[in-house]
């Protein structure tokens, strides 16, 4: 007990506490992505940065810590007017980051609600230069031209707004329900169009095939009808070739025949046989003309040459006979 009484009395230890205490007040671990703004007796001096760095204590003093990750604000609904006097409930968000912690310090009393003010009323500049149709077609083009307004606006307070994005636009009931029955016809317009045009295609599919089937049976006809004259040209050629051969064969065997008679008719017993032949040919005529009438009529000499030829055609038989035995 003596002892720590005697320790507390000690000025060196309080000496040892205030230099610990000092030491402490001058060294500053600064973490990634932030921002100390130092101020020297009241009056900016310097930004520290990530890392180990030193202050002077009680003369240096850390005047704001600054986030210079990049930063989402939302911005709540609110009423615009535009340009055809529609009144429109928008919100959004915003994207920004802090590059200079010490003019976002200095130049600004509290940077996010200055962006955040700002935003709703670019954004409200934007949408009153704009029609009603032109606001839900051209979000893209209002949020180009919010963020460029604010990029130039926020530059002097140390803050880049990097990107602005329209969440949802809302119009009247009215308006709403306008809308609603706008795109209703839209739809139905769209719907008869396409009807129509698939009618139109089906009809001029439908035409073509026809077309193309026309042409497939005049086509498949007329390979046919030559396909017909080939084979009657052929059937024709091959009969008359026939025709030709026949006529041939039978000139042939007529030649042969006569040759074969004319021969025989060179000797005594030929000459003879033609006789007979020509005398039972005689006969056979007289024959069939007495058979088709009941009165015949002759030149007189009729009887004499049957008789003679029938003698000689029996004189010419026996001859035969006799010669044969």
């Amino acid at each position: 007990m003596e002892v720590f009484q005697s320790l507390i009395t000690s000025p060196f230890f309080w000496i040892a506490i205030v230099a610990i205490y000092t030491l402490k007040k001058g060294i500053y671990f600064v973490p990634q992505n932030r921002g100390y703004v130092i101020y020297t007796l009241g009056r900016y001096d310097k930004t520290l940065r990530a890392g180990l760095n030193f202050i002077i204590p009680f003369v240096q003093t850390v005047a704001a810590d600054r986030n210079l990750k990049e930063q989402s604000l939302d911005i709540s609904a609110q009423a615009a007017i535009t340009k055809d006097n529609i009144t429109l409930l928008l919100d959004g968000i915003l994207f920004m980051k802090v590059t200079d912690a010490a003019a976002a310090t200095n130049n600004i009393t509290d940077y996010k609600v200055s962006v955040v003010q700002l935003a709703m009323t670019t954004m409200r500049n934007a949408i009153g230069e704009m029609e009603l149709d032109e606001c839900f077609q051209s979000r893209d083009a209002i949020n180009a031209k919010i963020l460029s307004a604010m990029t130039e606006a926020t530059a002097p307070w140390g803050v880049q707004v990097t990107r602005y994005e329209i969440k949802d636009i809302t119009p009247p009931q009215s308006i709403r329900e306008d809308m609603e029955k706008q795109m209703t016809a839209e739809r139905e317009k769209r719907s008869v169009i396409l009807t129509a045009e698939g009618v139109k295609t089906a009809a001029i599919t439908r035409a073509e095939g026809e077309k193309q089937a026309r042409v497939l049976d005049a086509e498949a006809a007329k390979a046919e009808e030559v396909l017909a004259a080939e084979a009657s040209k052929a059937s024709q050629v091959l009969t008359a070739a026939g025709k030709a051969e026949a006529i041939m064969l039978v000139a042939k065997a007529d030649a042969e025949a006569l040759n074969v008679v004319g021969e025989a008719a060179n000797s005594e017993q030929g000459r003879a046989a033609v006789t007979l032949t020509l005398a039972q040919d005689a006969i056979k005529a007289h024959q069939a003309i007495a058979a088709e009438g009941t009165v015949v009529l002759t030149d007189g000499k009729t009887g004499d040459n049957i008789s003679s030829t029938v003698a000689q055609a029996i004189a010419v038989s026996s001859s035969l006979k006799l010669t044969e035995g």
